[in-house]
């Protein structure tokens, strides 16, 4: 069973090559209108999305994200948890916006804002893809989530969550193998018992090799380690300030410990 866009997702591929073309303003409004579409907790609408369109700042976002391929996209965006927006409107109405009594600054709303963001940004990456546009998500900007902030101005009660570049690909990788589905999926508890950690290390094994051929073909030249070792190499390693969410989202007024 299937259909158009079934078919968009099931072929995601980042692409991380684009045309030297730019993209129109009709498809401009249409992605921003599908991700304006996503869901949204209790209807806060509480994310934004800066479209960074000045070279000079592309450049800059290249540097951060340490990917020279950013800097070339013809559509660039970073999205963002937006409790500012409704700062405005509370402290319109009479409501304390301080960080101490603002009701939006807290853990909840902040992880809520952030999936908010997400869901638009997807809904925008799916839109795009399904008019022949590539796209690649930005994970890498927030190696400097401080110099996004000041970069972008983003004021009090804003934190950046991720990039998204956009353009119409040059490139045609191969779609990246997925896990199977028993590894993903359970049927009513999470399987920690003895016996279906085992089960999950044996298929493990066979990703492994799976994902292993397919960085094999995709550039023989540059070896790359099996799924396992990578998780392994990323779960030794400290993390570093510029990842450390908390003190950088006190910075921007959230009080992640409420």
């Amino acid at each position: 069973m299937t259909n158009s866009t079934i078919e968009t997702l099931l072929n995601r591929r980042s692409i991380r090559a684009f045309v030297e073309e730019p993209i129109s303003d009709d498809i401009r409004n249409v992605l921003e209108d599908a991700a304006q579409h996503a869901a949204s907790s209790q209807y806060l609408n509480d994310w934004s999305a800066i479209r960074v369109q000045d070279p000079a700042l592309k450049q800059l976002m290249a540097e951060f994200g340490n990917q020279a391929y950013i800097a070339t996209a013809p559509l660039l965006y970073v999205f963002v948890v937006d409790e500012h927006r409704n700062a405005l409107i509370a402290a319109g109405k009479g409501v304390p916006t301080d960080p101490e009594h603002y009701g939006l600054s807290g853990s909840y709303r902040f992880t809520q804002a952030h999936n908010d963001a997400v869901l638009a940004l997807h809904a925008m990456e799916t839109a795009a893809e399904s008019l022949g546009l590539g796209c690649v998500i930005l994970g890498s900007l927030l190696n400097n989530v401080s110099g996004l902030v000041e970069a972008l101005h983003l004021p009090q009660y804003t934190y950046p969550v991720l990039g998204l570049a956009i353009g119409k690909p040059a490139q045609e990788p191969a779609v990246k193998p997925r896990m199977p589905r028993t590894l993903q999926f359970f049927d009513n508890t999470y399987p920690s018992d003895e016996q279906s950690e085992a089960a999950i290390q044996a298929d493990l094994a066979s990703f492994d090799a799976t994902v292993h051929e397919y960085y094999d073909l995709r550039n023989t030249d540059r070896p790359v380690d099996a799924f396992s070792e990578q998780i392994a190499k990323l779960a030794a390693q400290e993390m570093g300030d510029n990842h450390k969410m908390q003190p950088l989202a006190h910075g921007q007024g959230f009080r992640l410990e409420k």
